[in-house]
């Protein structure tokens, strides 16, 4: 059974949790044990359960945002010493990249990363496509080190070991013969696939605008935001400046208009029957996207082809425009 260490930034909790929820097979076949900070028990010492697990890991998956960039906790030390680790021929470290970010001048820019290529899980069109492509990936990892375990590989030596792990870990770039890359055919979008979709979306769009408001509030003094959940599929957002209203919103899934569909309203205490904009989705030959109805009857072609992280800015822009 190997360890595994996930090394991440709270405001990506939710993607961490749907990782989780992807490498649950493995932990059921006996294969892995997870470890997040989640299991810190209560009373216990944060700073030294996070110091042991780190070093008992034998693959660490750090999970890369800008906001893990950012976070002196994350990058300053778990990194620090994962690469450090990674380097001794310790344990492996994968990076497994979030959101788009500098990541590629970082000092782990030269190690496989995952989905693959390096493409950002936000940028998938289906976001369980993206997991499952890193199970896929963390796998190989596996199987290699299954290899390595009963290999030739000289006992003592954990470079030798690492690099023969690596050989057939996380992804190859190289094809195995010359090939067309036109090979994308048409893909047809079940019902299911389309409420994951709507699902996976509006958890991102909640995360994202969770995100902007810490962030507004820190680069801006007097300015402060407050995000509520109405339900689980509604939640509302408010921006205050020195502790008075001066905008707001109400964001849910589903509705009059589409089951599927997220509505905006520009008022955190509008009703169900009253919205600004529909995001609805669309599916070409090969991908889903959202589509912004009421932005696409004002003619823009921006409001069109949205993916995940393009239908969850062009809310915030309807938010954050009145100061503007």
């Amino acid at each position: 059974m190997a360890r595994i260490f996930i090394s991440y930034s709270h405001k990506d909790d939710a993607l961490r949790a749907e990782l989780e929820k992807h490498l649950a097979l493995l932990r059921r076949e006996g294969a892995i044990e997870l470890w997040s900070d989640h299991r810190i028990l209560p009373g216990s010492e944060f700073d030294n359960d996070i110091a042991q697990a780190l070093e008992a890991a034998q693959i660490i998956l750090l999970l890369i945002s800008a906001d893990f960039l950012a976070s002196d906790y994350c990058f300053g030390i778990e990194m620090r010493r994962a690469m450090e680790r990674h380097d001794a021929g310790e344990a492996v470290v994968v990076p497994v990249i979030l959101r788009a970010c500098d990541w590629q001048h970082s000092s782990f820019k030269h190690l496989n990363a995952l989905p693959s290529g390096g493409r950002e899980i936000a940028k998938w069109a289906l976001p369980d496509d993206a997991f499952l492509d890193v199970v896929q990936g963390l796998r190989k990892l596996l199987a290699a080190r299954k290899l390595r375990d009963t290999s030739s590989a000289p006992a003592g030596n954990p470079t030798a070991a690492r690099s023969l792990a690596m050989q057939s870990a996380v992804r190859s770039d190289r094809p195995a013969a010359s090939r067309s890359s036109n090979l994308a055919l048409p893909i047809e979008f079940s019902d299911e696939a389309k409420h994951e979709f709507a699902e996976q979306t509006f958890a991102y769009v909640k995360e994202y605008f969770r995100g902007s408001l810490e962030e507004l509030q820190r680069r801006n003094p007097g300015y402060s935001g407050k995000l509520r959940d109405k339900t689980a599929m509604a939640f509302t957002a408010v921006l205050f400046k020195n502790g008075q209203r001066i905008a707001g919103c109400y964001i849910r899934l589903g509705g009059m208009m589409s089951s599927n569909g997220i509505a905006y309203s520009g008022n955190e205490n509008s009703s169900d029957n009253s919205y600004n904009e529909i995001l609805n989705i669309q599916a070409d030959k090969h991908s889903l996207q959202w589509h912004a109805q009421m932005g696409a009857f004002s003619g823009r072609d921006s409001a069109k082809g949205l993916s995940q992280e393009g239908a969850a800015e062009h809310l915030w822009s309807m938010l954050i425009a009145p100061l503007q």
